[in-house]
């Protein structure tokens, strides 16, 4: 049978840095590059420690209410579906009660925070789950949470930014189809370049997540590890064609294998 069709998810995060007219180029970029999904990330700066160094950078990048209402309807717009990751039970309500999300993802820092999990369990009809830092049993203990939800796409994800090649372990996808079969296996990428996301999905990854951004010299952690409006298309170009190339599973002479098959195998004196 032939595999559907791979999921693209432009993962936008905070790289638009707090500007809307930026967040809105960015949601054009992806869509324009062939991204399926326009992913951003929900949180409320104050809720971070008043500790960590990075508390005010997230307070500058947070999104307000009326900035996803507006992302959502401007990529729904231009034709790719509004996705976010909530870090807090509130955003978790806010995004599925008040912006009516059926679908959110988990990011891997979130995967044990089980009362968000219980939330979306009764809520949510499509999670994605990234298992970054996790152990398999670690993973198992987040799927069973979600056991009332309709799909778990459960991706393979190593929180390193950038992850280095043989940090990868990308042979990782396979051990997640063989510990949950009934679920899409997906691969969540932090290496550099696109071969690892493309490489994924030759393994069986249903669903590539990866950073996006308008310049690789912006500020902000995540720009490195992202990919261009040229190199996401590219990405995307690749993962399409790797689709084609896989093929079914079955074996069997493609048809124009089977109308040159007896005059091929005849040509030959067996004598």
């Amino acid at each position: 049978m032939s595999a559907a069709r791979v999921t693209v998810i432009a993962e936008i995060g905070e790289n638009h840095l707090g500007n809307m007219d930026m967040a809105r180029r960015m949601i054009e970029e992806a869509a324009q590059a062939g991204a399926d999904v326009v992913k951003f990330q929900s949180y409320r700066g104050a809720d971070v420690r008043d500790d960590d160094p990075e508390r005010e950078w997230f307070q500058q990048v947070e999104l307000s209410d009326a900035a996803h209402r507006d992302l959502k309807a401007h990529a729904e717009g231009h034709g790719v579906e509004f996705l976010s990751s909530p870090f807090s039970l509130e955003r978790a309500r806010f995004l599925r009660e008040t912006l009516g999300l059926t679908k959110i993802k988990v990011a891997s820092s979130e995967m044990l925070n089980l009362a968000l999990l219980d939330y979306l369990n009764d809520r949510a009809e499509v999670v994605f789950l990234s298992t970054g830092m996790a152990t398999l049993d670690e993973v198992r203990t987040a799927v069973a949470r979600l056991a009332r939800v309709k799909t778990v796409a459960i991706l393979h994800c190593v929180t390193q930014y950038p992850t280095e090649d043989h940090e990868a372990n990308l042979r990782a996808i396979g051990t997640l189809a063989a510990a949950f079969p009934e679920h899409p296996i997906g691969y969540s990428d932090h290496t550099l370049g696109i071969d690892a996301a493309v490489a994924a999905v030759t393994l069986g990854a249903a669903v590539i997540e990866k950073h996006f951004t308008l310049a690789k010299t912006l500020p902000g952690t995540d720009h490195v590890v992202s990919t261009t409006p040229e190199e996401l298309a590219e990405m995307v170009r690749r993962i399409r064609r790797v689709e084609v190339l896989l093929g079914r599973s079955e074996k069997t002479p493609v048809p124009r294998e089977a109308a040159i098959r007896d005059a091929v195998r005849g040509r030959w004196s067996r004598t």
